[in-house]
């Protein structure tokens, strides 16, 4: 996948992971008893998805036997975990986190803030790759005082339109030719919809703050945003905007008006990508990224699936949603914990990006195990290394390339936008019930729901 483009600016200021997250066991001793009988330090870190097939399993087996032969002085520990910002913080407050867990950006800086994260500034320096990366990316966990807590851990992701290709084939439209406005959405869906009895032509989350993010998302794509920031950083709630508005009003009509969106209302992450991987959803608009997750998690059938630019209105401010994952050590453990989550971090996320031999080692085992290798994602560090790096893997490459050229042929052509940079989950959670309410009561007044939610949105960002 080789582009002469110019990159596009990475506006990341933040964005709910689209990959969930792994985990569970106490993080690091606060007390300094970090090593186990046999004098290693013992380090736990996020795995795989509850539910994750015995070949995604065995792929990361392999990775951390690989790295317990390079490091003997360090015991992983993998353990499973699937991320809901509903109970993140409360996980993390109570300890139950492993010593390496991965964050969304709109998290970090929160996190540092309330100095819930390790200072990980002089780990983070001592990589020979530091200097590399976007500085956009790496400012979503650097805090006020110039020091790096969360590193970034997987390369960023836009927003997508996800779409299965049998059943456009079902409904005689083109999965060549995928839908490139909100019109065209509405009217594939419907056609689905009518051609599969109980299959979703079109489907949203609505719940786990989901529901706000992928609203926002299209919002977003409509030009509109649901918070804005002046430049003296006071932030102001447009959770009512014309955008905002026009997207309720087009799930309404969805749901409603052409009964396209099946009948399950209650989705999130997990969820709807569960329910498409099934046949059950037509489309739906995700981080780029999931289609691991649907082959580790869900047994997608590769050759139903296509990814697509999400559809951009003709607003000057139409733009796409973009996002990413930090990789965070709690605060309290020891010096030999974070020297060792360091170098697992190295090793596991960041050295495969741009290093050759790293590179081709890891990709190598994932496709000797049936896992995905070249999943379409936005650079970490430039889009010359990108490509450098696809052109390692090229010999192991296995995802469907063919069937996600409408997006691969645009994704540095894309205009970006960052999520809201305060108060974003709680924005999201706000959002949640106004996208069930529509999709819910044919007569919900998306006017007076929108109003509510701004007020208390504004009422959270004026507590700052």
């Amino acid at each position: 996948m080789k582009s002469t483009r110019k990159p596009a600016a990475l506006i990341l200021v933040g964005a709910l992971t689209t990959g969930a997250l792994a985990a569970c066991s106490g993080g690091g001793d606060p007390e300094g008893e970090s090593t186990n009988a046999s004098g290693q330090v013992t380090l736990s870190v996020v795995s795989l998805l509850p539910g994750s097939t015995e070949e995604a399993v065995a792929a990361f087996e392999e990775q951390v036997a690989e790295f317990e032969e390079a490091n003997p002085d360090i015991d992983v520990v993998p353990e499973e975990y699937e991320w809901k910002a509903t109970t993140f913080a409360a996980q993390l407050a109570g300890g139950t986190l492993p010593d390496v867990f991965e964050i969304p950006f709109t998290d970090a800086q929160g996190l540092v803030e309330n100095g819930q994260l390790a200072d990980m500034d002089a780990q983070f320096r001592a990589l020979p790759y530091a200097e590399q990366f976007n500085p956009t990316i790496l400012e979503a966990g650097t805090g006020e005082d110039g020091h790096v807590y969360a590193i970034p851990a997987k390369n960023a992701y836009p927003v997508a339109l996800h779409y299965n290709r049998a059943l456009f084939e079902s409904a005689g439209l083109d999965p060549d030719q995928p839908p490139t406005t909100w019109e065209q959405v509405r009217e594939y869906a419907k056609k689905i919809a009518d051609a599969n009895p109980g299959v979703a032509g079109w489907a949203t989350m609505t719940q786990n703050n989901t529901g706000g993010w992928q609203l926002t998302a299209q919002t977003v794509a409509r030009g509109g945003r649901t918070v804005e920031v002046d430049g003296e950083q006071k932030a102001t709630a447009t959770l009512d905007d014309a955008g905002t508005k026009e997207t309720l009003q087009f799930l309404h009509d969805l749901r409603w008006s052409d009964n396209s969106m099946g009948a399950n209302f209650l989705l999130d992450w997990g969820s709807i990508n569960q329910e498409f991987a099934a046949g059950q959803v037509g489309m739906f608009t995700s981080g780029s990224d999931i289609y691991t997750s649907l082959v580790q998690t869900n047994a997608v059938d590769p050759d139903t699936y296509g990814l697509a630019p999400i559809p951009l209105s003709d607003a000057p401010e139409a733009a796409t949603l973009t996002g990413g994952t930090l990789a965070g050590v709690p605060a309290g453990v020891d010096d030999a914990v974070k020297d060792a989550a360091i170098r697992w971090i190295d090793f596991f996320y960041l050295d495969k990006l741009v290093d050759e031999e790293r590179a081709v080692a890891d990709a190598e085992t994932l496709a000797a195990n049936d896992q995905p290798v070249g999943t379409p994602v936005l650079p970490m560090f430039s889009q010359e290394q990108y490509e450098l790096n696809q052109e390692w893997i090229a010999d192991y490459v296995n995802v469907p390339l063919d069937q996600m050229t409408a997006f691969t042929d645009a994704m540095f052509d894309l205009p970006l936008a960052g999520e809201p940079s305060q108060k974003t989950q709680e924005v999201y959670a706000l959002l949640d019930p106004v996208v069930q309410a529509v999709l819910t009561d044919e007569d919900a007044d998306i006017d007076a729901l929108l109003a509510d939610a701004d007020a208390q949105a504004q009422a959270m960002l004026d507590q700052g």
